[in-house]
């Protein structure tokens, strides 16, 4: 396709002078959506669980033309969304060449650009923008200013160009004019300076910004969107009401609800579809050590030692996953073996992923973040067995423990090696036929799922195993003996009450 160079070329093609001149940002993206909807597409490829939650409310927003602002904790893909919008922009927008501001041909708003075409007509050249080009982003810190978003006075402009520093031509635009016909996104939009969000009144109402020291007003065309996390949690700053106001929706975004809707996000996001090894050793990630994984982050969001208003992010099992396959990876490079099957005693290995993920309360910090991660890791553990394993007769294996069996599973043995030393535990075996592994599948497969069965029981305290990963016979409660009701007391008191 070819594409119209000068102005003159552009007026004759398809893109009529009525439809450039009268399409604004919001009205490209609303009508963009509604084609989407039409046919059925996805809005947002790649977002997970937000189909009957999150996604409806931004429908809403940008079918009202709203500038609007998703509000939720930490790892929650606000600012993926937001880049995600730029799918509902044209393929190719014109522009004048050279323009800082991305000035439509039809009415242009800035002086090099009212005056570049009054002078040139037809031959006036243009350019041609990607949605990609239409999208700028900007973290909110507290050293931004006026002038990093609006612009100021340039003075180098002035001297090099011969102009008084009154004129138009030594304006130094901000982000936010550059953005002109496009989306502008602030992250962390209360780490901005209150005075700072004064700026963004009159854009977000009037739809204009004033330069400093300018007697002008730039019409600019832009989408507002933001990203926050809640208040209460960034003390570092917050939302002036009057900012507040103008937002047209805010829109508050969540963890995953169900462990398949995390597991769906993990797999998306983390570093696993890997080539192993040259030699074609293969990766099998079993579906019990994905769920223990995610219910990780499950329990974190539930435990009272981990800060509520932090949150746990969907980053801690992503984090965990890639340390989780990259441990069995090591160990089958080690010894040369053929599959690449992560063990649960490779989730403890990945405590250095889990560990640095959470914002402790003063109960847990007191007990420290790597004791905290191992109860959490117990916890899930728990809970997983009982989903692959409830009602399953396991009192063969706990038995064999309570006669005095032992054995030590470490995350650097070979899977051979291990195996010979779980067949030795009578009733194991058999029972891994519950996870869809047999005596047919790898002793890699095998190894991991027999691991698994052992750690669930000692979640469940029904056997014992140490640091050095010694798995043994559980305690057993210690029953203390009552006293009779009238047994004689010898103590000092007992004297003094008459009992002796």
């Amino acid at each position: 396709m070819s594409f119209a160079r000068t102005l003159g070329e552009l007026r004759q093609s398809a893109f009529t002078a009525q439809r450039l001149a009268s399409r604004r940002v919001k009205d490209e993206l609303r009508e963009n959506l509604m084609a989407r909807l039409r046919e059925g597409g996805t809005i947002f490829p790649g977002i997970v669980g937000y189909d009957d939650t999150v996604v409806p409310q931004i429908v809403n927003a940008i079918l009202s033309r709203h500038n609007f602002i998703l509000l939720g904790l930490r790892g929650q893909a606000k600012s993926r969304i937001l880049r995600a919008l730029t799918a509902l922009l044209d393929p190719q927008m014109p522009y004048v060449a050279g323009c800082e501001i991305h000035d439509n041909p039809y009415a242009p708003i800035c002086r090099r650009c009212r005056e570049l075409v009054a002078k040139e007509g037809d031959a006036t050249p243009i350019n041609w923008l990607t949605p990609e080009r239409r999208y700028v982003e900007k973290l909110a810190t507290p050293d931004v200013t006026i002038a990093d978003l609006i612009g100021d006075i340039d003075p180098i402009k002035a001297a090099r160009g011969g102009h008084e520093l009154s004129s138009e031509f030594t304006v130094h635009y901000g982000l936010l004019p550059r953005a002109n016909r496009g989306i502008f996104a602030i992250n962390e939009l209360p780490d901005l300076a209150g005075k700072i969000q004064v700026g963004l009144f009159n854009i977000m109402q009037e739809g204009d910004v004033q330069i400093k020291g300018y007697p002008i007003r730039l019409a600019l065309d832009v989408a507002l969107v933001f990203s926050a996390n809640p208040e209460d949690y960034t003390a570092r700053g917050k939302i002036i009401t009057p900012l507040k106001d103008r937002i047209g929706s805010e829109i508050r975004t969540h963890y995953p609800a169900t462990v398949e809707e995390g597991i769906a996000i993990t797999v998306q996001e983390a570093y696993i579809e890997r080539e192993v090894d040259h030699e074609g050793s293969r990766l099998h990630i079993p579906k019990y050590v994905q769920e223990v994984i995610e219910r990780i982050a499950f329990a974190a969001r539930d435990d009272k030692k981990i800060d509520k208003r932090s949150g746990v992010s969907q980053r801690l099992p992503i984090s965990a996953i890639e340390n989780v396959v990259s441990n069995a990876e090591r160990r089958a490079l080690t010894h040369r073996e053929k599959f690449v099957v992560p063990r649960i005693s490779d989730i403890y290995a990945a405590l250095p992923a889990i560990t640095g993920k959470l914002e402790l309360e003063y109960e847990g910090e007191m007990k420290g973040a790597d004791h905290v991660s191992r109860e959490l890791i117990r916890t899930a553990i728990a809970k997983t067995f009982d989903t692959y394993l409830h009602g399953v007769n396991l009192s063969q294996v706990v038995q064999w423990f309570d006669l005095g069996g032992e054995i030590q599973l470490s995350d650097n043995a070979a899977a051979e090696e291990v195996l010979e030393g779980l067949s030795q535990i009578q009733g194991l075996m058999e029972k891994l036929v519950k996870l869809n592994v047999g005596p047919k599948d790898s002793s890699e497969m095998q190894v991991s799922a027999a691991e698994f069965v052992l750690e669930g029981l000692h979640a469940h305290k029904k056997i014992g195993r140490n640091e050095e990963r010694v798995f043994t016979a559980g305690e057993k409660p210690i029953k203390v003996a009552e006293k009779p009701p009238f047994e004689r007391d010898e103590s000092e008191f007992g004297r003094k009450r008459g009992f002796n």
